[in-house]
């Protein structure tokens, strides 16, 4: 059996305003720059971030205040699945796809039942490892829980660091939603919707044989 690993946002939700929104309230928040913050906020992880826009701060403080946010956005925000998600999401079979995110699980759901998407029965959050993106480590777990072949396994991405975390898994990548090809995928979509047919292509297709012990 194949497999298919999702990323969640900027690959099945267009969050890219409300992240904007987020950080420019934090920012204003200890009195920063918010277009400096949202810059170094894209390229790092949060306690990265605060460490580098906010050092005189107690990095615990900053999480906490950026979860609140973070929160509250999951319940007043708007939001849009990107178009093909729903599409792809309901033909696939159950236990044969999940969701790999560096957001948390209840966010994930709170989006989802906005957008009408379905949630599959693995979600891999960042609570759940230890390791985060660029790190092998999500997709393998999330490989795992399905029973999967790292081989078996088709990842869809938007970013450098899920990419990366992918292909260091040795699982097939194809990046969707972005103008310019990211360096490393096997396959480049402009929008998710374009990926659709492919996608489930490959999830119908033959799985490649256990390597011989």
């Amino acid at each position: 059996m194949r497999h298919v690993l999702f990323d969640v946002d900027g690959t099945l939700i267009d969050a890219v305003d409300n992240q904007r929104v987020v950080w420019r309230t934090w920012a204003e928040r200890y009195g920063l720059d918010p277009d400096e913050v949202y810059r170094v906020a894209l390229r790092t992880r949060p306690m990265d971030t605060f460490a580098q826009v906010a050092p005189d701060q107690d990095p615990r403080n900053c999480l906490a205040a950026l979860h609140e946010l973070e929160d509250e956005d999951v319940r007043s925000g708007t939001y849009a699945a990107f178009a093909g998600a729903s599409e792809v999401l309901t033909a696939l079979q159950p236990g044969t796809w999940a969701l790999v995110t560096s957001n948390y699980e209840h966010r994930v759901r709170g989006r989802f039942a906005r957008t009408g998407l379905p949630v599959p029965e693995v979600v891999v959050d960042a609570a759940a490892v230890e390791e985060g993106k660029p790190s092998p480590v999500p997709y393998l777990q999330a490989a795992a829980r399905l029973g999967a072949q790292p081989e078996n396994c088709l990842v869809i991405e938007d970013a450098p660091s899920g990419v990366r975390s992918g292909l260091r898994a040795g699982m097939t990548v194809w990046g969707v939603n972005t103008p310019e090809v990211v360096d490393g995928v096997h396959r480049h979509f402009g929008s998710l919707r374009e990926a659709v047919r492919d996608i489930l292509a490959f999830a119908s297709g033959p799985a490649q044989p256990r390597p011989a012990v």
